[in-house]
């Protein structure tokens, strides 16, 4: 059985629900995903699979092809629906199928703010369309981020640095994708002002694209604040977000990385709603939104505000975030 979803690192770490039931339901089933090479190391110590195939940047769709006929799966799950995707299930011929992306909807609820939308379901059930016929359902439990003990001893040594082994502190993510999605600097600043001033710890996250970020941040309090953002892989990124007590993210993978690992979230929301799917699928989450008429303006973000003011962000104080924070501080 093949799974693709190419990317990114919320999509891939929402597959792992329909993978755990797949495996669960059918336990000889020899499960195979597909992935960028970025985002294999979501997936390589999940015990679920049997394989993940990464994909580099360079190789050519019929190549890669050539490789999965030779494999002949009997069941083969598109949960992408991308033009790369659609492409493949033409080259390697068989049992296809896929799940709604409510396209229609989406664009009309952004477009018009009518909600045409029949549930809120996470991404993570959605997929469960394409498995139909394999008499799996979703069993409610969060997704799944799994790494080595190696790992979680390059976390404890990483921590160990500063003496934060044995703290309990807060994980943060301040950066994001798309600008529109991210909480204004100053907010964040106002944030860790409030955790310093209560003997809270910090440890930033983040890409490449968010270190300079982070580092302007720790730079103003670098006594109680570290940053992994750049520095540290997604396993490594996985580890630190475990052993931290909450995590604060705006919508992305860090969200659903911590989700993974059963670390609590608090998540703000701006531009992207919940209709969309991609809530933190967990019980362990708090979401901080604004009820403004201008939501959803878009779909993953983008580079500026359409009305020029960044309400849906820039209205959720760091007050109220440090409350959501202080409810799962020790």
């Amino acid at each position: 059985m093949l799974v693709v979803r190419f990317s990114s690192i919320g999509d891939v770490l929402l597959t792992t629900p329909l993978l755990r039931a797949i495996r669960q339901r059918h336990p000889g089933a020899h499960l195979t995903v597909l992935t960028k090479t970025a985002y294999a190391p979501l997936l390589t110590d999940n015990p679920r699979l049997d394989r993940v195939i990464a994909i580099g940047p360079g190789e050519a769709l019929p190549a890669l092809a050539a490789r999965l006929r030779a494999d002949r799966f009997t069941h083969l799950l598109d949960l992408h629906q991308s033009l790369r995707s659609r492409a493949l299930r033409v080259l390697v011929p068989g049992s296809w199928s896929t799940y709604p992306k409510h396209r229609m909807a989406r664009s009309l609820l952004i477009h018009t703010k009518r909600d045409r939308y029949r549930a809120r379901r996470s991404v993570a059930e959605r997929y469960f369309a394409a498995a139909r016929g394999l008499d799996v359902r979703p069993d409610g439990a969060p997704p799944e981020f799994f790494f080595g003990s190696d790992v979680e001893l390059e976390a404890e040594r990483w921590l160990a640095q500063d003496g934060m082994t044995h703290e309990a502190y807060v994980a943060a993510a301040p950066g994001a994708a798309h600008a529109t999605k991210r909480w204004p600097l100053n907010q964040w600043r106002a944030l860790l002002a409030r955790l310093d001033a209560r003997g809270v710890p910090v440890v930033l996250v983040g890409g490449d694209g968010d270190a300079t970020m982070a580092e302007a941040l720790r730079a103003e309090r670098p006594g109680r604040t570290r940053t992994a953002a750049g520095r540290a892989g997604l396993q490594l990124t996985g580890a630190l977000l475990k052993r931290a007590a909450v995590v604060v993210s705006g919508d992305t993978g860090a969200m659903h990385m911590a989700s993974g690992v059963g670390t609590p979230v608090v998540a703000l929301f701006g531009p992207t709603v919940e209709a969309f799917g991609f809530f933190p699928y967990t019980p362990l989450a708090q979401v901080l939104q604004r009820d403004l008429e201008c939501r959803p303006c878009s779909s993953q973000g983008g580079p500026r505000c359409p009305l020029a003011h960044h309400r849906c962000m820039a209205d959720i104080s760091p007050d109220e975030v440090a409350a959501a924070v202080t409810r799962w501080l020790p």
